[in-house]
């Protein structure tokens, strides 16, 4: 046996390793024996079996009754299960939780505000739209009463019963033309002023018919009217004037010489 051997025995290092009281630098020792020398690791496993011989002789069985009854109190009992300690794993479920409704609250959000945008941009295109059409028929009326008065007036200057008067200015107002269509038949009388003289601030033109001597006023004559228009019609009128009167008309014809006058020769 090795010098090494024999100095683990004498200091009983082996067995204090055996039974488990060395210090950590014997442990070390006594391993290091056992690992490099056959000699020691033979006399560890001899001293090891010899140790589990003696306490197998020494053993004392435990009574069958007690193992019994442990048994039967374990069955007894009720099975509890040990509560986790999952406090950290609701929380991190919470805030994933509380994350989401976030995010899916900014979405709805947004996506309301878009869609009350997208509302609103609709329902004022379509005021647009409203408006448009409005107007849209409204000029149509207006344009269909336009042209139905235009064509009674192509009726009534196409009507072969219809005279057409020509008034022409004298030496006061030589520029002056105006147009009288007249159907006795119909009843109708319209005035086309195809150009009046300018005058001053405070006059204007009046166009009269003579009744019997008696001069009735049709209107009053404006350069901005030069269109087509109607004009009361006079029956048994002898003929057409024109004069110059203060602005505004007057009732009575001035006695100033007309600047225009004209006869009328009326189908009975």
């Amino acid at each position: 046996m090795s010098n090494k051997f024999n100095i683990s025995l004498s200091s009983d290092l082996l067995e204090k390793y055996l039974i488990g009281q060395a210090s950590d630098s014997e442990t070390k020792i006594i391993e290091d024996l056992i690992n490099k020398d056959p000699e020691v690791k033979a006399a560890y496993d001899k001293m090891q079996c010899d140790l589990e011989l003696v306490s197998q002789a020494n053993a004392v069985e435990a009574p069958s009754h007690l193992l019994t009854n442990i048994l039967s109190e374990l069955d007894d009992k009720p099975v509890v299960t040990m509560a986790t300690n999952n406090k950290s794993e609701r929380k991190r479920t919470w805030a994933s939780f509380a994350v989401a409704a976030s995010v899916a609250a900014l979405l709805f959000g947004a996506t309301s505000y878009k869609l009350y945008q997208q509302n609103q941009q609709l329902l004022s295109e379509n005021q647009v739209i409203v408006e448009e059409i409005f107007d849209l028929r409204t000029d149509i009326a207006t344009n269909h009463s336009t042209l139905d008065f235009l064509r009674k007036h192509l009726d009534q200057l196409n009507n072969p019963e219809t005279e057409k008067y020509v008034l022409k200015g004298n030496r006061r107002a030589k520029d002056l033309q105006t147009v009288v269509y007249i159907n006795s038949k119909e009843q109708t009388s319209m005035l086309d002023v195809v150009s009046l003289p300018s005058l001053q601030k405070e006059k204007c033109y009046q166009i009269w018919a003579d009744i019997q001597g008696k001069m009735v006023s049709l209107g009053i004559l404006n350069e901005a009217d030069r269109r087509l228009q109607n004009i009361p019609y006079t029956k048994d009128a002898l003929g057409l004037s024109i004069t110059i009167e203060p602005k505004g008309g007057s009732i009575e014809a001035s006695s100033e010489t007309p600047v225009a006058e004209i006869s009328l020769k009326l189908n009975d």
